[in-house]
């Protein structure tokens, strides 16, 4: 719900593209040093779970602080609480899933679990999009729902406000979910030390995250995508029309990731070296940027290239989970999470800014160009690995 309706409300406060691209950014740079370092440490003690449950926590508490921002540093500051209780949650999942299947049936896994994680995802800009319009139909629900906040809802924003704070709802229940979970928990290694676990990864999988960083620094936030819709089709719809449209927009998105992440997830199992087939992933996005460059005012437009957008951000979130316990045993799997967070996090907040920066520069195709250019060399980089030494595919290639 907060993603989806996240653009909008900072086009009510007066914000610009490039606030939206630094907020985002910041929160995920932020955010992925988190990671590594709760990865980490759940390898070093041993246990994972108590540390995922307050990072659920953590994210389901900030959302709703944006409903109290009448500028945008508010936003920052809730975007980093959230995206922090992200980077803690994040690799310490990750690692007791790869723990919980055989390798054989890992990208099985981790595309049922992208394809579960998804359905909130899809729920959201749906109930978004519904909120969106029975406010617009019943604007007095909007003055005394005002009644409960310190400050008087006003009739052009209330409606956001009052959906951030919906959020804490299903926010709560995650946390509620993550707490049912039965951990095995392993010995403590509180020998470890951070450097030398680094170091010790092996040489393939420092080449892969070099191709996915590179690939990072295009991958920008899906807001952007979000705003450019909104933006392109308000002439003919209006403000709230264009909103409500590219909140279903994302919704779409949201369903095409769900469907595509468990096919995606087993078709990786088969012979093609994982590297590789995550190479076709990243030349889907780099079609997806090229689309959103040229965008036209049209609804379907924007309908094939958000349906392309579900597909590559399933093959990337599935593909490149997958791709770490290929490397790197259970041992070091949190902090191999760990530094795969901060990649991908450093890339969000290069891509985001400076997608965000060019947009308000130049125009939004200058941005949207820029990520077509260098999401393209990081789909070169990355088809170039040609084997994952783990994998029946590399063992044939060897024979």
């Amino acid at each position: 719900m907060a993603t989806a309706i996240l653009p909008q409300f900072m086009q009510t406060i007066g914000a610009s593209a490039a606030i939206l691209g630094f907020i985002e950014g910041t929160a995920d740079a932020l955010s992925s040093f988190v990671k590594l370092g709760a990865g980490f440490h759940s390898d070093r003690i041993g246990h994972r779970k108590t540390w995922g449950v307050f990072g659920y926590f953590l994210t389901a508490v900030a959302k709703p602080l944006i409903a109290f921002a009448f500028a945008w540093p508010l936003i920052l500051i809730a975007r980093i609480i959230g995206w922090l209780g992200r980077g803690i949650r994040g690799p310490i999942r990750d690692a007791m899933l790869a723990e919980s299947v055989s390798p054989e049936c890992r990208g099985k896994a981790f595309g049922f679990h992208r394809a579960g994680d998804t359905l909130g995802a899809i729920l959201g800009p749906l109930a978004a999009f519904g909120l969106l319009g029975f406010f617009a139909e019943h604007p007095d629900i909007i003055a005394i729902l005002g009644r409960w906040m310190p400050f008087p809802l006003d009739i052009h924003d209330g409606a956001f406000r009052v959906i951030f704070l919906l959020t804490l709802i299903p926010g709560l229940f995650s946390v509620i979910a993550f707490l049912l979970i039965k951990e095995k928990k392993r010995m403590p290694n509180h020998g470890l030390r951070l450097l030398e676990a680094i170091r010790s990864m092996p040489k393939n999988y420092r080449r892969l995250l070099i191709g996915i960083g590179v690939f990072g620094i295009a991958d920008f936030a899906p807001t952007l995508m979000i705003l450019r819709a909104t933006t392109v089709l308000e002439p003919q719809m209006g403000m709230i029309g264009a909103s409500r449209i590219a909140a279903l927009l994302y919704l779409l998105r949201n369903i095409v990731y769900a469907v595509a992440s468990y096919p995606i997830g087993a078709m990786s199992d088969g012979s093609v070296t994982r590297s590789q087939f995550l190479s076709i992933g990243y030349g889907v996005a780099v079609v997806t940027f090229i689309g959103f460059a040229i965008a036209i005012p049209s609804v379907w437009w924007f309908m094939i290239f958000f349906v392309l957008a579900g597909i590559f951000i399933a093959w990337e979130d599935v593909i490149e989970g997958v791709a770490v316990r290929d490397y790197v045993g259970a041992e070091l799997s949190g902090t191999a999470f760990g530094v795969l967070g901060v990649v991908n996090g450093l890339g969000d907040f290069v891509s985001s800014l400076a997608v965000g920066l060019l947009w308000t520069a130049a125009g939004p195709v200058w941005g949207f160009g820029y990520a077509a250019i260098v999401g393209l060399a990081g789909t070169i980089v990355t088809a170039t690995i040609r084997c994952n030494p783990d994998t029946s595919a590399c063992s044939a290639k060897r024979e």
